[in-house]
């Protein structure tokens, strides 16, 4: 399948979420709750055999954690360190490919940039024995939670939420798409000390988003100069993200928001506040996972 071909099909699934009654929107696939336009179930049972290869660059990401934000970075790397530009209309997300893309996938030369919203024991096994370099990036939890609400409320494959107040309870007790927050965290604290996956910050790359290219560049094996280095970063802060010509989501303006950090204040209330404290330090406190999204800084 072509990337127009892909395009094509995703703007038709687009329209026909419009006939889609709210509560059929989502389905629970191995107790997760799935968007069934996008990633039906035919899509996550062919994902059991996909084959992983050592030299794929795998993007991962609980969802509103800066995914959309990092494939165009990625994409710029890649682009100056080999001369040859990856595709850049078809999203690399694994879950949303089916069969039929998945065939081509696999026939693919290497590298593969392939990206994924699932949480790792959702993910197929080859990539754990095979041992691809993984990059996985997070966002603090205020913040997370106030992006997917708004994405929730906009974007047509997804349930519109009822209230803020009602999302915040569903994300709290993970009844949302692609599962808990704290589960993915958890589940990736688990793996910290893999040397094919490396952790980063959503936080950290808004405030030096050239050492973010550099550590990025570097995990992936990529050698760029100081001036490769920072034309992508200015190529790549927010901004010139969401409004790029190049930018092929008929969502764009929804997949990019606000990007702020701190945004979280105008939403939550001191008992909301107070809540999703209570439930950081009830899961995260004392894990190394847990101290890099440096909490205290960014959600209090």
């Amino acid at each position: 399948m072509s990337s127009d071909d892909f395009l094509t099909r995703a703007q038709s699934k687009l329209q026909m979420a419009k006939d889609i009654k709210d509560e059929d929107k989502l389905y629970r696939y191995k107790g997760v709750l799935y968007p069934c336009l996008m990633c039906p179930e035919e899509h996550l049972k062919a994902l059991e055999d996909m084959e992983a290869r050592e030299d794929d660059l795998v993007l991962v990401a609980y969802p509103k954690c800066g995914f959309n934000w990092m494939v165009g970075v990625i994409r710029k790397i890649i682009a100056e360190a080999t001369g040859v530009k990856p595709e850049t209309k078809m999203p690399p997300l694994i879950e949303f490919m089916g069969p039929q893309v998945l065939k081509a996938v696999n026939e693919a030369p290497s590298p593969r940039f392939l990206g994924a919203h699932l949480h790792p024991d959702n993910f197929p096994a080859s990539f754990f024995t095979k041992k691809p370099k993984m990059l996985v990036i997070f966002r603090n939890p205020k913040d997370t939670l106030v992006s997917f609400y708004h994405f929730c409320n906009n974007n047509p494959v997804l349930p519109s939420v009822k209230s803020w107040d009602s999302f915040f309870s569903d994300f709290m007790s993970g009844d949302v798409a692609w599962g808990s927050y704290f589960e993915h965290v958890l589940a990736w604290e688990k793996r910290m000390d893999d040397p094919n996956v490396k952790i980063i910050t959503y936080e950290d790359l808004k405030q030096d988003l050239s050492e973010g290219i550099n550590e990025i560049s570097t995990f992936f094996g990529f050698s760029l100069t100081k001036i490769q280095v920072q034309q992508i970063a200015e190529e790549s802060t927010f901004n010139a993200m969401k409004t790029s010509s190049a930018n092929p989501h008929s969502l764009g303006n929804i997949i990019f928001r606000k990007g702020e950090v701190g945004d979280w204040k105008n939403h939550f209330t001191p008992e909301q506040s107070r809540e999703m404290d209570e439930a950081f330090n009830k899961h995260l406190a004392g894990t190394r996972l847990g101290a890099k999204l440096n909490y205290q800084t960014h959600c209090q």
